[in-house]
Formats: structure tokens, sequence, C-alpha cells
């Protein structure tokens, strides 16, 4: 290939990465991406089987049971963030002991759905707590609690819907209930020696957290980002594509790039691959250009349908679009329209 026919070759790519950024008039156009731009080749598990892969520093993810679950090892035993499903619970605490043999002490739940806590009770049941007090000790609040079992940690929130209303029957069983519960901006332990700082991050619910390892440069972000999809935004459990936007804005000032721009604090999604801030940004501007276009819409009158058909995702769809399913594309738009007119 010689010089001019290589240039030619560049500003093609060029020219089709600003398509991504056009306004909302630009909608309509019909040209057709490559399919390879959209549809990366993925691998991972067959259905109904998990894999363990390393991450860096202290942490794995376990990929196939449910919700991504991010795994950090060490000495003083096994943080978990989420759980998967109820399914699948015995083939992940055999995955488990493949990375440590130390005792399961935290679990970290990012959201309330089901692929993310289904294993909340099975898997605590197997923990236990780190002590605070002697074996022995009875008296005080301390001693009143069943140490033979794995901390559950979430934004208070999360616990008021898993636990469900009075009288009403609870999305998981008691043993699986957040027992550890925070309702201020930050909640920060250290263990395995790293520090571990789990953010309330409102997005999918109002109840959203991330959970940065800080040594290992690893941040677990639960649904804030599936790669496989658009995001599901739970407009009845306080979701919003405003403060999705702006919780997306806050991981990438936590997600630093490596050299070319390639690498550095490897970030677990709630489904999909590792990704890194590159592909933090992206997700993000892929957001915001659609909260705008479907902003731009409402303002100039469009109803819910004509927003619809006009497919303000059009550029994202073949990557992340379902029109089947328990969440497609249409219901995404929706929520996004929705959100935006409350």
């Amino acid at each position: 290939m010689n010089r001019q026919t290589r240039s030619a070759a560049m500003w093609t790519c060029v020219l089709a990465g600003m398509a991504l950024f056009t306004s909302a008039e630009l909608v309509h156009t019909q040209t057709a991406q490559p399919a390879w731009m959209w549809s990366p080749p993925l691998t991972g598990p067959a259905p109904g089987e998990i894999q363990v892969l390393p991450v860096q520093g202290h942490v794995h993810v376990i990929v196939g049971a449910g919700a991504n679950i991010t795994v950090q090892a060490g000495p003083e035993g096994i943080l978990m963030v989420d759980t998967g499903l109820g399914s699948m619970s015995d083939k992940v605490l055999a995955a488990l002991k493949t990375i440590s043999t130390r005792p399961l002490r935290y679990i970290v739940n990012t959201t309330e759905f089901e692929d993310h806590v289904g294993g909340n009770a099975p898997i605590a049941d197997t923990g236990e707590i780190v002590p605070f007090r002697e074996p022995n000790y009875t008296a005080g609040p301390q001693g009143a609690l069943d140490i033979t079992k794995a901390s559950v940690i979430s934004y208070y929130t999360l616990f008021h819907r898993l636990a469900g209303p009075t009288g009403k029957t609870p999305k998981i069983p008691e043993l699986g209930w957040p027992d550890n519960t925070f309702s201020i901006p930050q909640k920060r332990l250290y263990f395995n020696d790293e520090p571990v700082v789990i953010t309330h991050t409102p997005s999918n619910t109002d109840g959203n957290s991330i959970v940065l390892f800080r040594r290992s440069d690893v941040v677990s972000v639960g649904d804030l980002i599936d790669l496989t999809g658009y995001p599901m935004i739970d407009l009845a459990a306080g979701g919003s594509v405003n403060d999705m936007i702006e919780s997306l804005n806050a991981l990438i000032d936590v997600t630093v790039p490596a050299k070319n721009a390639a690498g550095g604090t490897m970030v677990v999604p709630g489904h999909g691959r590792i990704a890194d801030h590159a592909e933090v940004v992206y997700y993000r501007d892929m957001i915001t250009i659609i909260r705008d276009r479907v902003e731009d819409m409402i303002k100039k009158g469009m109803t819910l349908d004509q927003i619809r058909a006009a497919r303000p995702t059009r550029e994202w769809d073949r990557r992340y679009g379902r029109d089947t399913g328990p969440w497609t594309t249409a219901m995404f738009v929706e929520a996004v329209y929705q959100s935006l007119r409350q």
C-alpha cells in the first residue's frame, strides 16, 4: 500500500469515527457501518459453566454465573463483589476454592438485580465475619452477631429493596440481606493489605455502588457498565440516565490509562469483558449522545413512538441492541425518555 492509499484509508477511519458525534438532526442517516466495527468477536464459558480469570494484583473475576463476580483474595481471606445467580452458587463456591482456601469474609453488592444478589444467602453462609471479640464474648451488640457467615455490604436503599416492605415477600432469603450498610458517599475498608473504597454511584437504581481496589488498580462497577447491551435503568428504583452519566464521569476520574491509553486501571463491568479507561470513555460518550438526542427530540415535541422510530441509538445497535429478551433497545429508549420527562 503506497503513502497516498494509506492516507486515504486513515481519513476514512477518522471520518467514520467522527460520525458517532453527529447531532440529533443526523439521526436518520442510513449509512451502514461495517459489522466488525460494532460486533467484536467475544468468547466465554458455555451456558451453565463458569470461568475464572486473573485481572491484576489480588483480583480475579468469575464469569458465567449471571453477573460478573469480582474476587479479591489474600492472607486475610476473600472479598467478593456480587454473588451471581442463586442457581450457580455451588459452581461459584467451587471456583472460589481455586482462587483461595482462606475464609470468605465480605460480600459487596453493587445493585439489587437478581443476577448480582441471587447467591448471597448460600454463599454468605459459607463464610466468617472478621472477629471483633473473643469467641466466648456474649455481651453487647458485637457478641450477638452471627460470626459464622460473611458480612454483606451495600448502600442502605439496596437493603430496603432486598428485604422488601413489611408484609411482602423478600427478594432473597434473610441470610443474604446486607448486614453492613452505609448511607454516606463512601465506605472504606483495609483488607489484604489493600485499601478497598466502596463508592455510592446512583445510576441503574439509587442504590448502586462501585468498588475500587486501590493497590491492585482494579474497579468493579456492576451494571453501571454492561458491555453486552444497553444499560438497564430501573426508574421505579430511582434509576436515572443523568445519574448514570454523572457516575460514569466519576468512574473516569478513578480509571487511569497506561502507556498509549491501553491498560492501566482495569474495570470489571457487570457483564462482558474486562475493560479499561478507553472503554469507559466510549461507553460514557455513547450514553451521553443518546441522552442528548432524546432530550432534543422531547424539546421538539416528539412522542415516545416517534423517538423510537427515529432510532437515537442507531450507530450502536449492532453492538448493543436487542429486539428480544428481558431488556430490549426499545425498553432502553423508553427508560431514557421517561427519565428525562421526570
